[in-house]
């Protein structure tokens, strides 16, 4: 209990705490030094043995001994914390400009995408989604849309005719079968117009099948978007505003159409309808300084076909011509993505090379 018996205790615990080289050999050093069993800690325990007129001197001299033996622990304690997170930060630091080796995202295909994106134009405006099979009937291929029997579409170098059984069990040849590859989505008209409540209004995305040859602007086979509205009153101006609404959804607010007189056996009266280029916004006619190759300084491109529906397909499709009417249109999906987003070659949409999609994105 001797004073430079408790400074020699405070001097050792000091010197353990300044040699420790890390946070392991402070802990060591601080149970040898502060712990129940440490000479300050037993010579504490000694005070109550001493006589009382010399209980409080040594109380004070163990007492700041252990005081300063504390202070010098935590700074220490703080100085080996620190200098160990800073050698964690190099240790363990992350060069982020190294090439990462995981796998690339994908992409969804941007045809799907394109169809999606339509489709939303008009689910916003409370049209409904209709599908329908691939493989269908002819009657609703050709019949029910008013396509005479000696109609060109109806040959076979022009559409695929799935191979059938005749009552003999030989296989069906060319165009006997009846049943086909569908050329178009309208047939999706024709089965909601027999299984659906009127009025109608539907939007019928797809796949369809013509015996095209596969090059930069033809596949055989491709996407469609078809609409088709079915209620009473319905005129050429609905389908005009409808059409105005789509082209401004999907390529800007200043965009404008047009229609021009065409014929289509399901529509009468029927229209090509064309829109304005979208790259120069018509300021290429007539300027040859500023001609524009996306539309050959013409002005306006042609988008699809469109019309008001025959009423022969509403007869066939058993709705009263006499008191609806209704309009309808479809273009390509491929030609519309070819528009948009500067596609040169239809071949790239159908290769399946990732590095064409990617560029697209995950969008949903």
């Amino acid at each position: 209990m001797k004073p430079e018996e408790i400074e020699r205790m405070r001097d050792e615990a000091l010197a353990a705490f300044a040699a420790a080289g890390d946070l392991d050999a402070l802990q060591a050093a601080k149970v040898a030094h502060t712990g129940g069993t440490s000479p300050l800690a037993l010579a504490n325990r000694e005070i109550g043995a001493l006589p009382p007129q010399a209980k409080a001197e040594a109380g004070k001299r163990i007492g700041q001994a252990r005081g300063a033996v504390s202070k010098a622990l935590a700074a220490r304690q703080t100085e080996l914390e620190a200098e160990r997170d800073a050698r964690v930060l190099v240790e363990e630091a992350v060069d982020v400009t190294l090439p990462y080796d995981r796998v690339p995202a994908g992409a969804r295909h941007p045809l799907t995408t394109m169809m999606e994106r339509v489709a939303d134009v008009f689910v916003s405006m409370g049209y409904e989604i209709a599908e329908g099979p691939e493989v269908e009937a002819e009657w609703f291929n050709f019949d029910a849309l008013n396509f005479v029997p000696d109609h060109p579409a109806r040959q076979t170098q022009d559409t695929f005719f799935v191979q059938g059984t005749r009552e003999d069990g030989k296989p069906t040849v060319d165009d006997e079968s009846g049943i086909v590859l569908r050329t178009h989505t309208s047939p999706v008209q024709a089965r909601a117009l027999l299984s659906r409540e009127l009025p109608v209004y539907i939007v019928c995305p797809g796949r369809v099948y013509r015996t095209d040859e596969l090059d930069a602007t033809h596949t055989p086979v491709f996407h469609q978007i078809e609409l088709l509205a079915i209620d009473e009153g319905l005129t050429m101006s609905d389908l005009k505003g409808t059409l105005d609404h789509m082209v401004q959804a999907l390529f800007g607010a200043d965009m404008k159409t047009r229609l021009r007189p065409n014929y289509f056996p399901f529509t009468e009266p029927s229209a090509e309808m064309d829109m304005l280029c979208y790259v120069c916004r018509g300021e290429s006619v007539g300027n040859e300084e500023r001609p524009c190759r996306t539309c050959s300084s013409e002005g306006w491109i042609e988008l699809g076909g469109c019309g008001m529906v025959n009423p022969r397909v509403l007869t066939a499709c058993g709705v009263d011509p006499e008191k609806y009417s209704g309009f309808a249109f479809g273009f390509g999906i491929e030609r519309m993505l070819m528009f948009r987003h500067n596609v040169e070659d239809m071949r790239d949409m159908v290769e399946g090379d990732v590095r064409f999609t990617r560029p697209f994105g995950m969008e949903i």
